[in-house]
């Protein structure tokens, strides 16, 4: 009977693009709404500033994720392309490079040339890009799939201390948007660890304490300003 295994590296490229702008999402917007806030400014100007920076940070993070990943993404077919000119120019040397990766990782001399061999024959560029490039299917960049989830990710964590904010008298601002900012940021650090299999407390904390440094520098910023 086959024993069914679930790993979760597989979810790497699109969790840390999702929960990154998530995280922003919420992070950036409920600073902002904070700043306006103690400033002073009225309640359409703090609606005004959150909506701007909803769909602004949403444009921003997608194409900073495109942009990036998209590096990514050539080093990634310039070193495949590299290494496919080598197979055609080179096949014994490559063949020997494979058989020295399975000997460094406990393979006898002759059996890790059989395996080299039977690999190679099989799919020799998509040998060489797993066991040399580090490079596979499931961890290779994606650049519209990372731009797509954070744009949408983003929006979505934006938009909750932006509705906290348009919920809620003008003088509990300050106090629902924070403290709800950080209950979304608890749970979104929980969700996220129960997703990549890693401790919920652990990345609840660690969220959940950097969005409090930055509502709280920010709003001490506006109030600052708001004086002056």
């Amino acid at each position: 009977m086959k024993h069914p295994e679930r790993h979760r590296s597989h979810h790497t490229g699109w969790l840390r693009a999702a929960v990154l702008g998530a995280n922003d999402g919420i992070v950036s917007t409920a600073s902002l709404v904070l700043g306006v806030a103690a400033s002073g400014a009225n309640a359409r100007a703090i609606w005004v500033a959150g909506a701007a920076a909803v769909v602004a940070g949403a444009m921003s993070m997608a194409a900073g994720e495109y942009v990036s990943v998209s590096s990514q993404a050539d080093t990634e077919a310039a070193d495949l392309e590299r290494e496919r000119r080598e197979l055609e120019q080179f096949p014994e040397h490559e063949h020997r490079e494979m058989a020295s990766i399975y000997m460094e990782r406990g393979l006898d001399p002759e059996l890790a040339a059989q395996v080299a061999t039977a690999l190679m024959e099989h799919d020799a560029l998509g040998a060489h890009a797993r066991d040399e490039l580090g490079i596979s299917e499931a961890l290779s960049a994606k650049p519209v799939q990372a731009a797509l989830a954070s744009a949408g990710t983003f929006a979505v964590g934006a938009i909750l201390p932006l509705a906290v904010a348009m919920l809620v008298p003008k003088n509990a601002v300050i106090v629902a948007v924070g403290a709800s900012s950080l209950l979304f940021l608890a749970v979104l650090g929980a969700l996220s660890a129960r997703a990549g299999g890693a401790p919920m407390i652990r990345a609840a904390t660690r969220v959940t304490f950097w969005g409090l440094l930055a509502m709280a520098l920010t709003g001490g910023a506006g109030a600052l300003f708001g004086a002056v």
